[in-house]
């Protein structure tokens, strides 16, 4: 069986990447192949190269640059492609070049709290306020509208009045760590 080689997109401190390179670390079907972030001071690249896997900085002006990054990816032999808090939108580009090969964790329940501006605390923020009595985690392909592409998987869990916007954040993060490399390998395994 063929060996899938991923990369995984970050932009801040990488827990849900290192999850996923350690519970892909001793599988035969699935590599991480490369972490790439916009952010030069990243930690989910610390965390990528104390795990053994090569990194690359992309900034922003170079996101749009298709010879720039198809190269890059194509260098590390790179077949699919997972963001995990990567900010930047996805280029049109790279989605023509991976057709239902880019997913997304956003940590709320879509199509609630999603598009420009709906980011980590922002998006736990606008959970507390509404006053919501469940969040959680969705996981979608990508496409060239922010958090608009199809739905892959969600898992919920409840909140009471009491949670702060970061006790919201921690469960929800809870959800990220126990569901987010399964789905990511379900994916895989249904793609390849």
């Amino acid at each position: 069986m063929e060996q899938i080689k991923i990369a995984i997109f970050v932009s801040g401190s990488g827990t849900n990447c290192e999850n996923l390179i350690r519970y892909f670390s001793d599988s035969e079907r699935v590599s991480c192949a490369l972490v790439v972030s916009n952010k030069a001071e990243a930690y989910g690249l610390v965390r990528a190269e104390r795990l053994g896997v090569p990194t690359a900085v992309v900034p922003k002006a170079q996101l749009g640059d298709a010879a720039v990054v198809l190269s890059l990816l194509q260098q590390h032999g790179v077949q699919f492609i997972v963001l995990a808090g990567f900010l930047p939108l996805v280029p049109d580009y790279l989605i023509d070049a991976f057709p239902r090969r880019i997913i997304n964790l956003h940590p709320a329940l879509l199509p609630k709290y999603g598009g420009k501006g709906m980011w980590g605390h922002h998006v736990h923020e606008a959970v507390k306020a509404a006053g919501e009595t469940e969040t959680g985690m969705t996981v979608h392909y990508v496409t060239p509208v922010c958090d608009s592409g199809e739905m892959i998987a969600q898992y919920r869990v409840a909140l009471s009045p009491d949670d702060t916007a970061d006790d919201i954040a921690e469960k929800e993060h809870q959800l990220e760590m126990q569901y987010f490399p399964q789905v990511v390998e379900r994916v895989i395994n249904e793609t390849f």
